[in-house]
């Protein structure tokens, strides 16, 4: 388990090097939820996401040894784009392996930013992949299966605590549970009374099978929300999740994207799926603890074109 003193020391390693995004209070989510609401704009971080965090530090702590082999990445969109933007900042040769429903601007931006981008048909194609390539000789950067990325990930957590007022209720999406195990970790010594709620789609509910089964099991995936999509936890993030959050719920695709048009509608914020299913679960986090509730949404990404929020909305039928 990570401590503490391990996502103080993640806070200062990359200080520097990411941004100290806003967590502000949403009259307009409030007033949607009819409970005082504040998000933590994770999805204004460079790259589009948290997940610079976690790739920022494991770069900063490689031995010149390390950088020298290249890494090699996996993702669903944000972590490749995390990989890519600061290993080519450090100069740091990067491959970076998504499947080919991975969202079409997170290959462009990874691209851009000079990794080689792999495509292959489905996670379980690019974690097999990602495996074969750190046989070959590639320095490795987990999406979460590693506690220098868990920390700094958590250094989320410390700045919703130092910057957030009152808070009963937090909710993180959770893919490969990075993040939430990090906030998790944060909030439980620095707001020790916050519940911590997890949220994942029901076609990508690695954790929910995870935690029924009593540790990481394999599972199928069909979610259009591929940044949440892994085909399993890791021990690591189970057992943060299991021993510090309260519950993980699970919700639609359907109402992910009604999420995000609710995002831009009320929060004035464009953000990815991964994050829009926050709001339904917080309905229903609501319904369980009541109406005095202060709820905290971590709203992880925005990488995400109006033509794939567009063409998802058409298939579910949402306005």
């Amino acid at each position: 388990m990570i401590g503490i003193e391990d996502l103080e020391d993640a806070a200062k390693r990359i200080n520097e090097h990411v941004v100290r995004t806003p967590t502000v209070s949403s009259p307009g989510l409030s007033e949607l939820l009819g409970v005082p609401v504040t998000a933590k704009l994770e999805l204004l971080q460079r790259g589009g996401s948290f997940k610079v965090r976690g790739a920022t530090a494991k770069l900063l702590g490689m031995t010149d040894a390390e950088r020298a082999a290249g890494v090699v990445a996996v993702s669903g969109g944000n972590h490749g784009i995390a990989v890519a933007v600061t290993a080519g900042a450090l100069g740091v040769r990067a491959t970076v392996v998504m499947p080919r429903t991975a969202p079409a601007g997170a290959v462009r931006i990874a691209t851009a930013a000079g990794a080689e981008v792999r495509l292959v048909d489905g996670m379980d194609a690019a974690f097999a992949l990602m495996d074969e390539l750190r046989a070959a000789g590639r320095t490795l950067l987990h999406p979460f299966d590693d506690p220098v990325i868990l920390a700094a990930q958590g250094t989320v957590g410390l700045e919703l605590a130092a910057d957030a007022g009152e808070l009963t209720d937090v909710l993180v999406s959770i893919g490969g549970g990075g993040l939430i195990s990090g906030i998790a970790a944060a909030l439980h010594v620095l707001r020790p009374g916050v519940r911590v709620w997890g949220v994942e789609p029901e076609g990508a509910k690695a954790m929910s099978d995870a935690l029924a089964a009593g540790g990481p099991v394999s599972t199928p995936l069909s979610s259009i929300v591929t940044t949440l999509s892994a085909p399993a936890v890791s021990q690591l993030t189970y057992e943060h999740v299991s021993a510090l959050v309260t519950e993980v719920l699970v919700v639609s695709d359907a109402d992910a994207v009604r999420g995000t048009l609710e995002l831009a509608e009320h929060a004035k914020v464009w953000a990815e799926p991964a994050a829009g299913c926050l709001l339904p679960a917080a309905r229903r986090v609501l319904e369980r603890v009541g109406g005095e509730a202060r709820l905290g949404l971590v709203l992880c990404g925005g990488n995400v074109t109006v033509d794939d929020v567009i063409g998802w909305a058409r298939r579910f039928g949402l306005r």
